[in-house]
C-alpha cells in the first residue's frame, strides 16, 4: 500500500517513525501521529494501518539505502557486475553510517516476515549472487556479503560495532575477498 497525500506530511510521518525506532520507542499511529503533530485520523489518511505504515517504512529506509548504493557505483546497476554491486554494497554496510531505525524491518515482531520480504525484495538484486559462477567465486562473494551484513547490524544495533580505525582495514578484506570483474 502506499502513502497518499503532499510529500511532506509523509516525509515528516517517516521522519517522526525513524526517530521513535531510533530512540528505541514502540511504532504506532498514535506514537507516529503525536511525533508529527499529526491526528491519528490525520496520520491514516496516508497510511490507513499500522502495517501500510510500516511497509511505507521499510520502502523508505531501502530507497535511501538503494541511492546511497547507486552513489558509489559508476554506472547504472543494471550494467553492474555482481563484483561491481557486492562491491558497492560492502563499502556502504561498512563504512556506514547506519542508526537503528535501519533495522526498521525487525519493528514490529507481528509484521517481521511480511517487513524482511519487502526489504529483500528491495536488496536482492545488490547482494545476490548468479547462481552459475564456479563454487569457490560464489563463496568468496558470499562471504564478503556476510562481513558486510555483519558490519551494518553491527553499527545498526549499537552492538560490537567496529571502530573508525577498524573499518579501513575490515572493509579491505572484505574487498579482497569480492576481488575484481578480471579476476
Amino acid at each position: 500500500m502506499t502513502a497518499r497525500g503532499r510529500p511532506s506530511s509523509v516525509e515528516a510521518i517517516f521522519v517522526a517513525a525513524r526517530a521513535l525506532l531510533d530512540e528505541g520507542a514502540p511504532i504506532s499511529l498514535e506514537s507516529v501521529a503525536d511525533r508529527t503533530g499529526l491526528t491519528k485520523p490525520g496520520l491514516m489518511y496516508h497510511f490507513p494501518t499500522k502495517q501500510a505504515l510500516m511497509d511505507g517504512l521499510v520502502d523508505h529506509v531501502a530507497r535511501s539505502a538503494e541511492q546511497q548504493l547507486s552513489q558509489r557505483l559508476d554506472i547504472p546497476i543494471e550494467q553492474a557486475s555482481a563484483r561491481q554491486r557486492l562491491r558497492a554494497y560492502v563499502q556502504w554496510a561498512v563504512e556506514g553510517p547506519h542508526q537503528r531505525s535501519d533495522l526498521v524491518m525487525f519493528g514490529d515482531p507481528r509484521l517481521v516476515d511480511q517487513m524482511t520480504r519487502r526489504w529483500t525484495e528491495h536488496f536482492s538484486r545488490w547482494v545476490q549472487v548468479p547462481t552459475d559462477m564456479p563454487p569457490a567465486e560464489r563463496a568468496r562473494l558470499n562471504a564478503a556479503r556476510l562481513v558486510a551484513d555483519g558490519a551494518w547490524l553491527a553499527q545498526a544495533s549499537a552492538t560490537f560495532a567496529l571502530s573508525d580505525a577498524e573499518q579501513p582495514d575490515v572493509l579491505a578484506v572484505a574487498l579482497d575477498l569480492i576481488g575484481t570483474d578480471d579476476s
